[in-house]
Parts: C-alpha cells; structure tokens; sequence
C-alpha cells in the first residue's frame, strides 16, 4: 500500500489533479443513488426518473464546477480557511442547480434530495482529501521522532502554527497552553487547552521538549513574566517573531526562532520623538567615528532611516568599514567610507572641511576592560586623545554638533578604560564651557546587549559548547539596554543638548550577570547546575577581572540631575575643569605615550581628576 501511495506522491501535478477528477466523477454519481436509496429506503431506485444520461451530467457539472472554484489547483496537504470557503460555494451551486432541476420540471426531485445530495458531497470532498493527506504524511514522516511541543497561546496564530506543525516532520504539537479561563480544558484543533499552573505539571507527563510562545503582539514585560514562569520545567522555550514580522498573517513552521535575550530585559521600548530623531540629521551631512562598531554601526542604521544628505563613516578596522559600508549601500542616501584613525587631527579636519560635516556623533573608543587594562596607553591614546583631537577639529571647522558617546565606566572608575572616557568628558566639558560655534554634548549609558563586548554572545557559545559558563562573580551586576534602543535615545539625548550637556539614558533595572547566565540557560532547554551537582551546564565563577567593578554607576553625583522632555532620558550637571587646566593635562598624557613615560605618571594624573580612580597596580603591559 505505501509503494502505491508514494508513487501518486511522485506523479506530477497535472496527473495528481488527474487522478482525483477520475475519482470524484465517479462517485458523485454513486452519491446521488445514495440519497434517492436513502430517502425512498430501497436501492433499487430510479435515480432523477426523467433525465437521461443523469449520471453524465451529475459528474461532469460537478468537476466543472469543482475546478472553476479551484478545489482541484488546492494542495491537498494542506487544509485551510480559504479551501473550505470554495468547497462550500461549490457545494451550495450543485444544491441550488438540483432545485432549479426541480422547479424547472427536468426530472423528478424530492423535496430532501438536494440538501442530502449537498451533505454527501461536502463530507466526501472533505474527507477523501482527509484520508489522502494523513496516508501522504504517514507514508513520508521521518522515522526519528518529533519534538514534542506545548503552544502558549490559543489565538489565531498558535491555530495556524498548531497546523502547520502538524505538517511538519519535526515538530508535533501536544497541547495548548492560555491564561483565558474561558478557553481552559476545551479543545482546539484536537489539542487540548490548559491553564498555565495545571500545564506546568502536565509538561514532565508528556514529554514535552518545547513551549512555543504564539503570542507576536504580547510586549517584553508580560513575555518575560511568562518565560520565568517556566524556570522549573526544563524545557527549551521558542518564539514566533513580532506582529511587524508576520507581514502575510500567516504563520510558518520557518518563523519559529529561539527567544531573544533582549526580552529578558522585562521592558518594551518608548516610541522614539520623530522631531528628536530628525533634528541634528534630516537634510544634513553627518558623520559617524567608530562607525563599524557595534554601537557606531547601529547608529548609522538609524541614521540613514532619517535622510541624511550624507553619511561620512570614519573608521580604522578595514573590515568593520566594509561590512557598514556593504549594509548601507541600499539605503539610497550617499554614504562615503573613510579609513582613518581619531587620533589624527589633521586627517579629521580635512574630511569635515571636504563634505561640510554638520553633525558628528564621536562612538570611536576601546571598550574591552582587560585589554585596555593591558595595554594602557593605547587606551589612553585612542580613547582620551582621540576624542580630544576629534572634538577640536569639529570645533576649528564649525561643525554644529558633536555628540561624545560615553558609558557607565567612566563614573568612578576602577579600570583604564573607564578613567579615559572620563577624561574624554571631561576635556568635552572644558571646551564647550569656552562657548564655541559647536554645540558639544555627552551621552552616557551602560552595556548593550549582543555587541562585541557583551557577555550574551560569549554565553551563547558557552552554552553550545555544554559549559561551563564563565561568570567573573555571584555579585556582578550591570544595566543592559538594546543596541537600537541605545542609538535612538542617543540621537534624541544629542538633539536636546544646548552645549557640555551630560545626558544619562535610562537602562532600566540592573541584572546580575549570573541570573542572566541562569536564564539563558534555561532558554535552552538546559538546567544549571546546582549545589546539590544536579543539571547539565556549570557556572564557574573566575573572579574580577583587572579593573573591574562589582556594580557600574551612571551618576558621580545623585543630586546634579534633572529629567528632560524624553522619559529615558535624564540630564546631569558634573564638575568639570577650565580647558587651560583640562588641556595642559592632556598634553602631558600625549607625552607620556610618544616618550613611554612611566605608566603609573600617567596614572597619577588619574587619580587626581577623575573621581574614583585608583591606581590597582595590575597593569599587565604598555
């Protein structure tokens, strides 16, 4: 029997389509007869006495109609809205000519024949295609078994994925999981619906792999809510992308995706102020340092969503300026890649002369703690120098706004990296304290999430490889905030500066690093291990890094700010120093890194102005 089903399987279409008109017109004669046998309760029955040849008519009305409806153009595996919808139309015409038989005194009709001619019809056209389809998928389903998924969410999408997972060889839907009481204990697509306590014990008794979150329009708050919910059962838990991804409603076995560790932020993004957006960028040049960063990159990404006249993108790794450069090339906004270091001023000045630059947003830095850590003067040199050498060429060409990009290390710093980009503010804030044409402001925010310097993409790895992962402290702890959020807020917060602003973006709440380790995990279907020895991923625990912090700050001073137009957006007032004094000191670190002076001179300098620092005598290198 399978050798005949798989060769119907092989045919081509044309002979498919072929093969089942042959087998519908000849039972919808049969059909016929058996509703007259039935209604006169006698099978030898005269079938429309008063029609010849009805046999031929029946079937080939009924075909032509079929077709015309394109019942036979259907794929038969798979079932849907549209299908019943043209089956019942086609249906309904057949019942409706028999009646117009009937009025029209063609041949004898009862009364009764029509609808029970219709029922018979609709019940094998549905059903010989039912049986079709189960034998198709049985015949050709994979030996291996399927995982076996619960589906959180009994709306129209957790419908259509239930179907479509039917479908598939790899998946097989158990059960639905809703928080509507009205839905709890019915049945849905022969699946039943439970309540979201009664699923969780439900999960270990049958065998379920995977929970499916079918919910596209839900925001990060409840999605988290429901992912810890689910922190016990050792379970991988999956998604369907966003209601702005499922472009055609129509939900596919291929639009399943791991969760997104972004949603384990617990917070949904604020609409960004289109005027905020526009202001410093619309119809203006702009440049980006640092643009193939991942903070640099993004900023871009945004940039050009808002139509620049040109986007300058400066950058010193070869390869991130052509992988930027290669994304942007379909924005249809000018964009011209320039290799080139902050560091060299004069480099800088001729670009921002030779395209008239309005707007730089300054993202270029070092940011791995250890490695600046190691190698300080580099760190000094790019980070400090750099940005003080990229602000004064800005300023010496009227550039309108130059917008620092700092982070939450450089308040009271522990580490070299930190200390520079305070020190990066701190010559911003001297110079624009001068008043000159060009507008000067500093962003200020903590980590973002999947950038080259995160932990996720170390634990995501971690994980694939079954551990351990590697966790500096229990204590740790840092804010997070996504990449697109990130560079949104930080063209808002320029846009509203007025000059030595400092703004702080609000990151929300602050995550441990091991909670987040514990729940990316869990996200992968894997448990930690415990004291006890018990799960299957370990967490090791490495100790601090060189120069590393415990708990990272946004504020020197919690009393200095204010709140600004923008909810995520905050503005604070910090000391800062004249720029004769600021500028003498940054001499003096340019020439410590030009003649290899002593490290800990330039240190020293540090400590004496940048609140927090001190010296942990575990430089590494030069």
């Amino acid at each position: 029997m399978k050798d005949i089903i798989r060769y119907l399987a092989s045919l081509p279409r044309r002979q498919k389509q072929i093969v089942l008109v042959a087998m519908d017109i000849c039972v919808l004669p049969l059909i016929m007869w058996l509703v007259y046998a039935i209604r006169l309760a006698k099978p030898s029955v005269a079938v429309m006495p008063g029609l010849d040849f009805w046999y031929v008519y029946v079937g080939v009305f009924g075909i032509l109609i079929f077709t015309l409806l394109g019942i036979y153009s259907a794929i038969v595996r798979s079932f849907n809205e549209d299908y019943l919808l043209r089956l019942s139309i086609a249906t309904f015409i057949q019942i409706v000519a028999l009646y117009a038989i009937k009025k029209l005194n063609l041949a004898f009709i009862p009364m009764s024949i029509p609808l029970m001619y219709g029922f018979v019809l609709f019940s094998w056209m549905w059903w010989s295609r039912a049986v079709i389809r189960y034998a198709t998928l049985r015949t050709f389903a994979k030996k291996q078994n399927r995982k076996r998924v619960a589906i959180y969410g009994a709306g129209l999408a957790g419908q259509q994925i239930a179907a479509a997972l039917h479908r598939s060889d790899d998946y097989l839907p158990i059960c639905f999981i809703d928080d509507k009481a009205s839905l709890q204990g019915q049945s849905l697509s022969g699946l039943k619906i439970y309540a979201p306590k009664k699923a969780l014990v439900k999960l270990g008794k049958f065998h379920i792999e995977e929970i499916l979150l079918a919910m596209p329009s839900v925001g990060r708050a409840r999605k988290k809510e429901l992912i810890e919910s689910f922190e016990q059962a050792q379970v991988k838990i999956m998604e369907l992308p966003g209601v702005t991804q499922l472009v055609d409603g129509k939900v596919k076995v291929s639009d399943i995706r791991e969760v997104d560790i972004v949603d384990l932020l617990g917070r949904d993004p604020v609409p960004p102020k289109p005027e905020l957006l526009e202001k410093n960028i619309k119809n203006k040049v702009v440049m980006v340092t640092g643009a193939g960063g991942s903070i640099g990159s993004e900023l871009c990404r945004q940039i050009v969503k808002h139509q620049p006249k040109l986007v300058v993108l400066y950058e010193m790794s070869e390869f991130a300026l052509y992988s930027i450069d290669r994304e942007l090339q379909d924005s249809n906004i000018q964009v011209i890649p320039v290799l080139g270091s902050v560091t060299n001023q004069v480099k800088l000045e001729r670009i921002l002369h030779q395209y008239a630059v309005q707007t730089v947003y300054h993202a270029a830095a070092y940011k791995h703690v250890p490695l600046v850590e190691a190698n300080p003067y580099e760190g000094i040199y790019n980070t400090s120098i750099g940005t003080a050498r990229s602000v004064d060429a800005a300023v010496n060409q009227g550039v309108e706004i130059f917008i620092l990009i700092s982070t939450d290390k450089a308040v009271r710093p522990t580490n070299v990296m930190g200390a520079s980009k305070r020190m990066a503010e701190l010559y911003c804030q001297g110079l624009a304290a001068t008043k000159p044409q060009t507008q000067i402001s500093i962003v200020r925010f903590g980590n973002v999430l999947g950038s080259s310097g995160s932990v996720v993409p170390l634990f995501k790895k971690q994980i694939a490889q079954g551990g351990p992962v590697t966790v500096t402290d229990p204590e740790v702890t840092r804010y997070f905030m996504t990449i697109p959020e990130a560079a949104q807020l930080v063209i808002q917060a320029g846009a509203m500066g007025t000059g030595g602003d400092v703004f702080l973006l609000d990151m929300g709440e602050p995550v441990k690093i091991v909670d987040l380790a514990k729940q990316m995990i869990r996200l992968s279907g894997f448990k930690p291990i415990d004291d006890k020895g018990f799960g299957d991923i370990k967490i090791q625990f490495t100790g601090l890094r060189p120069g590393e912090k415990l708990y990272e700050e946004l504020l020197i001073d919690q009393e200095d700010t204010e709140t600004t137009s923008h909810e995520r957006i905050l503005k604070s007032y910090e000391k800062y120093y004249e720029l004769s004094e600021i500028s003498l000191i940054f001499d003096q670190m340019q020439q410590g890194y030009v003649h290899e002076i002593d490290i800990d001179s330039v240190l020293l300098i540090f400590e004496n102005y940048v609140d927090g620092y001190k010296n942990n005598n575990k430089i590494l290198s030069n």
